[in-house]
């Protein structure tokens, strides 16, 4: 690690004393048990204490396994157990509702809340602090010597992916081969852009792995990193200007929010110093894309790809402009393929799955799920659900999904997660859910809801069941009440004659 700080807040750290306090990290969760092939699981947003943890966990050979602080305390739980976490690394003010709940063996190691970040969430004083009988991450620290020993060879990482029958699934990897090791700083290089002197901007949630990755490479190859504790689209000029960043990580609903603040607003800062900027986490409306590379320069990078497969296709503005839609051609060590679904490889122009594999990425299984891994192989190649198609140069343009996962401001929502919590209400015989187009998110989640015979649903009754048992950002945006639901012969329900009408006119269909 070169790099020269992390600021985060009103809190800067330097290289040097970063690499201390992850060595003493490591020897105290040593001290409590942690050792090569175990999970602890970081329930925090983003800070510094987040990376210390991961690169400590990691030197212990170790899974950090990163928890999405939307989840409500059934979800995080579920992946606490199936991981079987030995420790939980939570900020102080997340905890509110989930400790009673925790698993008796699990240790806890609370982190106080930052003010930064407290101020920033609006999190009251009193939640603040480290609760009475908790380990408190500083002052446990600093009672830790650094350890001496050798960093042990580091697994990937385990993060947990919603599958499509919206229980969680760990994606654990593998540690790298040495030549996947060398692939994999090629392809690093090449995707994320960031090398020596890069000063890199990270406001997405670091528990998703492309932005974990992306501040990962700042920390191992970069100048500096900055964490804003959320995104804030005036916010982040301004950090781009007061710092001078260079790189940042953005998905495309935070471009939408960007533009949308006022033009004599947007011209007020300085943001020559950006070289390059990387977005991921769902389609970008072309709108959008084309007015970032008309205000920013033909900066902006794309790149596809998935927690499983790790980087298939990249795509620099100057590909994008040439093709408008693609997401650019195979990624370094990448292998892109488009089959039918008898596994025959279709034609330029010819609409077909996408299958994938990145020869720098190490292997994976799920975790207690084995079975569900095979499925995806076909070949030496992964299936990714999605359906797409290549040009006559190899130029990766993507279509629809083939499962019915919506992307909705970066994150992966599942309509049959929805779908099973819906039918729990005793009012629902039957529902459909569905992406719809969002001029800012991307998409938003949208259901259709078929009472019982001679019941009234009243959606906001319906939103509100929701919100009690899924994550805020899985309830869906609309909802609507309907009888008489079409359906195919053999009585399942015709999601996509519901979902088209929304999409004609959006200019495209995913």
């Amino acid at each position: 690690m070169g790099f020269m700080a992390i600021k985060a807040g009103r809190r800067r750290i330097d290289g040097a004393a970063f690499e201390k306090r992850v060595l003493m990290i490591a020897s105290g969760l040593a001290g409590i048990g942690v050792a090569a092939g175990d999970a602890v699981a970081l329930l925090m947003r983003n800070d510094t204490c987040f990376l210390e943890a991961t690169f400590a966990i990691q030197h212990l050979g170790a899974y950090a396994v990163p928890l999405n602080w939307h989840c409500k305390a059934d979800e995080l739980l579920y992946i606490i157990e199936d991981c079987a976490a030995k420790i939980l690394i939570v900020h102080a003010d997340l905890l509110r509702g989930l400790r009673p709940r925790l698993p008796d063996m699990i240790a806890v190691i609370a982190v106080a809340t930052p003010d930064h970040i407290a101020e920033a969430f609006r999190v009251p004083h009193e939640s603040r602090g480290v609760p009475a009988g908790l380990r408190a991450w500083d002052r446990w620290i600093d009672e830790q010597t650094p350890m001496q020993a050798p960093t042990q060879p580091a697994p990937e990482s385990l993060i947990y992916t919603s599958g499509t029958t919206g229980s969680p699934k760990g994606v654990r990897r593998k540690a790298q081969t040495s030549e996947q090791a060398i692939l994999g700083e090629i392809m690093r290089a090449r995707v994320f852009g960031i090398g020596a002197g890069a000063r890199v901007l990270v406001a997405a949630p670091l528990y998703h792995t492309a932005p974990n990755l992306f501040a990962s490479r700042a920390i191992r190859k970069g100048e500096l990193l900055v964490l804003p504790p959320r995104f804030d689209p005036e916010g982040l000029l301004q950090h781009i200007e007061r710092h001078a960043m260079t790189h940042l990580y953005a998905v495309p609903t935070m471009f939408a929010r960007m533009l949308n603040l006022p033009e004599r607003m947007r011209r007020r800062y300085d943001l020559s110093s950006l070289s390059f900027v990387l977005h991921a986490g769902g389609p970008c409306p072309p709108a959008v894309k084309r007015a970032m590379i008309e205000w920013l320069g033909p900066i902006i990078n794309e790149y596809y790809g998935s927690t499983e497969h790790g980087p298939l296709s990249f795509s620099t503005s100057a590909d994008w402009l040439a093709r408008p839609g693609t997401v650019g051609r195979a990624a370094p060590s990448a292998t892109i393929s488009i089959q039918n679904d008898t596994g025959l490889q279709l034609p330029p122009g010819e609409v077909g799955e996408v299958l994938g594999h990145n020869a720098a990425c190490s292997d994976f299984t799920y975790l207690h799920r084995e079975g569900a891994r095979a499925e995806l192989q076909r070949g030496d190649l992964l299936m990714t659900g999605d359906l797409g198609y290549l040009d006559a140069d190899g130029y990766l343009f993507l279509c629809d999904r083939k499962r019915d996962m919506v992307i909705s401001g970066g994150v992966n929502i599942y309509p049959a997660e929805i779908e099973s919590v819906l039918m729990e209400h005793d009012g629902v015989a039957d529902c459909v859910v569905f992406g719809i187009p969002h001029p800012e998110f991307g998409e938003a989640v949208m259901a259709i809801v078929e009472p019982q015979h001679e019941r009234q649903l009243d959606p906001e009754m319906i939103r509100v069941f929701l919100a009690g048992r899924l994550a805020s950002y899985k309830v869906p945006a609309r909802i609507e009440v309907r009888q008489g639901l079409p359906r195919e012969e053999s009585g399942k329900i015709r999601k996509r004659l519901l979902r088209d009408p929304y999409w004609q006119g959006a200019g495209r269909t995913i």
